[in-house]
């Protein structure tokens, strides 16, 4: 046994500066811009618990307290995970399914001033 994978790739190999993981997402880190949307489809779902914490955070300083994140409609876990971030985030005043034909793919979230 040469300690190689089924490809016979190495599997302590990392990938280079840029590359993206497995699940083709980025291994570095991403300047997010705060204009009010977060569009999680470019996140590894594991990211989502701090990442929409600390956006609605950022959103808020900024003075952004009507917000829009994107989770996609999928089986729904995504979805529920950010909704218990919101359940717990001390600054949401409320959330809902977005209103328009995204519906159940994204929730619109107020937060306080």
């Amino acid at each position: 046994m040469t300690g190689r994978g089924p490809g016979g790739e190495d599997p302590a190999a990392r990938p280079g500066p840029g590359a993206a993981d497995e699940g083709g997402f980025p291994d570095e880190p991403v300047e997010l811009p705060i204009d009010g949307v977060l569009d999680l489809h470019h996140f590894h779902p594991r990211e989502a618990k701090d990442l929409v914490s600390d956006w609605l955070d950022e959103c808020r300083a900024r003075g952004i307290l009507e917000v829009r994140i994107v989770h996609g409609k999928g089986t729904g876990q995504l979805r529920e995970k950010v909704w218990s971030v919101l359940r717990h985030h001390p600054a949401v005043v409320r959330f809902a399914p977005a209103p328009d034909r995204s519906s159940w793919g994204a929730t619109v979230v107020t937060l306080a001033p």
